[in-house]
């Protein structure tokens, strides 16, 4: 069995990743998976990350070279999504503090969201995250968990008319209140979308994913190990052998290259405090990735395992 080093050394000796198929957004970048933004054609690496519970640590009351050296590593394997919200407690603050140390802090997509009844406490919030971060203007700024979407989605389009958002979305998570975001996507238009969506918890393929997809919306995933909980459920459970066909040496990747691979799916943002688990993490952007009759051997492996 290889070991993590010669593991890592020979994946990056791969060639670049080709498509899945004709019709799927993806393309590749120094071995690195990019899918396609639909309302602008930019292309971003399938892997982001997120800072919910793991980046939720006041910047005087912590090490940050341990922070500095978890985004080096994200920055390193190809990564630019970083998402966070106000909801996150210290982690805008967190990152506002470790980004500038890092060297390839250039590559960020910054996403975060709005999360606070009113427009103008709204437009308040919104540019206090901008400060936080430190930046002078954000990629994304999503309406975190449909909080009163209709005062926040027209100042998001007002502030992506003057340039201080890039892309607008909303999300959701848990799996909670599809039905409501399913009639907002066929109503409004955003840029973006996130949503729960992982090997357990697959509601989204139904009407969502294909929802998104029709309608030219990016697609972020949340929770794409569901908090940590699929690692215990597959606990002392053996990897497939074919899982070798696609470069999966452990669950995580074997986890998150199922999301990345569907066709509708924009970015993954897996969230770690653990240095180890963002290499691993970020492997899941190179070699090759499943095609539709593998995910459903992925679907029905788990299943008999779990």
């Amino acid at each position: 069995m290889l070991n993590r080093r010669s593991f890592n050394q020979w994946l990056l000796s791969l060639p670049v990743v080709g498509l899945l198929t004709s019709s799927q957004p993806l393309a590749s970048l120094s071995g690195v998976l990019m899918k396609t933004i639909p309302a602008s054609g930019q292309q971003i690496p399938a892997v982001g990350m997120g800072t919910w519970i793991t980046f939720d640590h006041h910047p005087e009351r912590v090490n940050l070279t341990q922070y500095v050296e978890i985004l080096e590593a994200f920055f390193a394997g190809g990564g630019q999504m970083i998402d966070s919200s106000p909801m996150y407690g210290f982690a805008q603050q967190l990152l506002g503090a470790t980004l500038p140390k890092v060297s390839q802090a250039d590559r960020l997509f910054a996403a975060t969201k709005v999360w606070v009844p009113g427009q103008q406490r709204g437009r308040e919030q919104m540019q206090q995250s901008i400060n936080l971060w430190g930046t002078e203007s954000m990629d994304l700024m999503h309406v975190h968990n449909m909080l009163d979407w209709q005062a926040h989605c027209p100042t998001l389009n007002e502030w992506k008319n003057q340039g201080r958002i890039k892309y607008t979305g909303i999300t959701t998570s848990h799996g909670r209140r599809h039905t409501d975001l399913l009639r907002f996507l066929q109503e409004q238009a955003v840029d973006f979308v996130q949503f729960t969506y992982n090997i357990h918890d697959r509601e989204a393929e139904q009407r969502l994913l294909p929802l998104a997809q029709e309608r030219g919306v990016a697609v972020v995933i949340n929770r794409p190990f569901q908090g940590g909980g699929l690692f215990a459920r597959v606990a002392n459970k053996p990897l497939p052998p074919w899982a070798a066909e696609i470069q999966c040496h452990n669950w995580s990747l074997f986890f998150l290259k199922f999301i990345i691979s569907h066709p509708a799916v924009t970015c993954a943002i897996p969230a770690t405090s653990q240095l180890s688990h963002m290499q691993e993490n970020m492997l899941a952007l190179q070699g090759d990735m499943p095609d539709s009759a593998m995910r459903q051997a992925m679907i029905e492996y788990y299943q008999s395992v779990v």
